[in-house]
């Protein structure tokens, strides 16, 4: 298939995880690229060799799919404006700051008859697709509970800029979330109800990571997130997330999934990797790989890629799937403002699994 040509909206930190994985994938061509920041977008074009294009211009381009990496509170502006302008594009986690924006995203994709996609893709990686074989295979029976915790003492400690962790769109539940929540969609099936709790338990955070370190920043969400997921298929999962814990004993990540014939304990599924091990109550062993590849980032962009090309191909990491968990993220604050349950109205389709060759097995 030609390359799909791609461009680069935000020339921030996490730009380079895909701006690096840009010879891994045959289905694209990361060629140019765009940011607020003129002399950062030169400065990264000038680096990978792509063209740096000003705002206008990037618009105007051939540039097919566009990888928006703007910060959540902007998703709904910035997709709409690239799907007017004809391109398809992929987003970083969340899919928007609210339900409401995303669902302008999609309704802005319907109506121009394009593709949006949606981070992240980790779930295409060898660790969680195995996972999925697991549980498709009843190794350890009809799945019953779940627990996925993840803790830190805030993105402030590490990342250059961190504010936007801390307004709209952030928080630990809707960064860090979106993987655990998709891993659990993707391995259960949908979710029908939410039940959360959540707290801040500071109003500023000091910044000690370089070059800001002693600038103080504000906090506009929750800090420290728990939710109570009921899927469709009876299992009720435990999803905690904080930017409150200063140390920790539990190992990083705690996921793990309860059938009623044994346990599997899920890999980290903010990486693409193993390992994934099983105990049936008698000692955890390790799975064979489901894989003889690994993915890594950027393999969310070549399935859209190549969902663009081919009609026929699976998308999976598609905009229906990233609502639903937006969704799902949602409602665990919704729950705790209003004090009760709360419904998932969204029921996609589990992704089909991937087989163990790629690219050219898939359907």
């Amino acid at each position: 298939m030609e390359p799909v040509r791609v461009g680069i909206l935000g020339c921030g930190t996490i730009s380079d995880a895909y701006l690096g994985a840009n010879d891994r994938f045959e289905e694209y061509d990361i060629v140019a690229c765009t940011d607020l920041d003129m002399e950062r977008a030169e400065a990264t074009a000038a680096e990978y060799g792509i063209e740096a294009l000003e705002s206008e211009a990037f618009v105007e381009s051939d540039v097919e799919l566009v990888v928006n990496l703007t910060p959540p509170s902007v998703h709904e502006e910035t997709c709409e404006r690239m799907l007017a302008a004809g391109k398809h594009v992929y987003v970083e986690k969340p899919l928007a700051a609210s339900v409401e924006d995303a669902a302008g995203i999609r309704a802005a994709a319907d109506d121009a008859g394009l593709l949006v996609g949606s981070a992240p893709d980790t779930f295409l990686g060898a660790g969680l697709q195995t996972c999925r074989r697991v549980i498709d295979e009843g190794r350890i029976g009809e799945p019953v509970g779940a627990t996925a915790v993840w803790t830190s003492p805030g993105h402030e400690t590490w990342h250059p800029n961190p504010d936007l962790y801390y307004k709209a769109g952030g928080g630990p539940l809707f960064d860090m979330g979106p993987y655990y929540v998709t891993a659990l969609v993707t391995l259960l099936g949908a979710a029908e109800r939410v039940t959360g709790a959540v707290t801040r338990a500071h109003d500023t955070r000091t910044i000690t990571s370089e070059p800001r370190a002693g600038e103080e920043i504000a906090v506009e969400v929750p800090t420290h997130e728990s939710g109570v997921i009921d899927f469709g298929d009876g299992t009720v999962a435990n999803v905690t997330t904080s930017f409150d814990a200063q140390d920790s004993t539990l190992p990083a990540p705690a996921f793990e999934i309860y059938g009623t014939e044994g346990t599997l304990a899920v890999p980290d599924p903010n990486h693409f990797e193993g390992p994934v091990r099983v105990s049936d109550g008698d000692g955890f062993e390790t799975v064979e790989m489901a894989h003889d590849y690994t993915a890594g980032r950027g393999a969310g962009v070549a399935d859209l890629a190549r969902a663009i090309r081919d009609d026929g191909w699976t998308h999976r990491t598609n905009a229906d799937l990233a609502y639903h968990v937006l969704e799902i993220l949602d409602g665990v604050r919704a729950s705790s403002e209003a004090g009760e349950h709360v419904t998932v109205e969204s029921a996609p389709e589990r992704p089909a699994p991937l087989p163990a060759a790629f690219p050219d097995d898939l359907d």
